[in-house]
């Protein structure tokens, strides 16, 4: 049997977990994460858009995705300009203790539903490009590789697909 976990957007009562989601990232393998990033001000900023999804279970937050606005990112020239209106997932989470469990999968396909709710055709990432784990997830979901940048301090590999 499937298991069917609470998935919905965020509120300010899930701040301090949310956060401590985010450092427990900070070390991991391939996380470029640090103490200043994800900051409070980013959970500001996905706030103000509704743009910050959890998954709960049992009233613990085990999983976040960002429905994200970059202007820097959207500028990149490699994107489809016939997926427009796209949309961005971001800071994609999942607890230590709670990975290897399909959660990052069932976000991913609930951030896309998201985006399709929101009106968007196409959804474009960017994922570190040595993280070899998450460049599997998105290709299992039919992303495409379509170019490269450097942002943020880091190499990135540019993913999108069509919704």
């Amino acid at each position: 049997m499937k298991k069917e976990y609470n998935i919905v957007t965020a509120t300010e009562q899930d701040r301090e977990e949310i956060l401590a989601l985010y450092k427990a990232q900070i070390g991991r393998e391939f996380c470029p994460w640090d103490e200043h990033y994800p900051s409070n001000e980013t959970i500001d900023a996905d706030f103000a858009r509704d743009g910050l999804l959890v998954l709960k279970e049992d009233g613990i937050i085990k999983a976040a995705i960002s429905v994200e606005e970059d202007d820097e990112v959207d500028r990149l020239p490699c994107w489809n300009k016939n997926l427009e209106p796209e949309g961005e997932l971001a800071r994609l989470a999942v607890l230590p203790t709670e990975q290897n469990r399909g959660l990052a999968r069932i976000m991913l396909e609930r951030g896309m539903e998201e985006l399709k709710r929101r009106g968007c055709n196409g959804i474009h990432i960017l994922v570190g490009k040595y993280n070899t784990k998450a460049i599997r997830s998105y290709a299992v979901f039919g992303f495409d590789e379509v170019g490269e940048c450097y942002l943020y301090d880091q190499d990135f590999l540019c993913y999108e697909k069509r919704l």
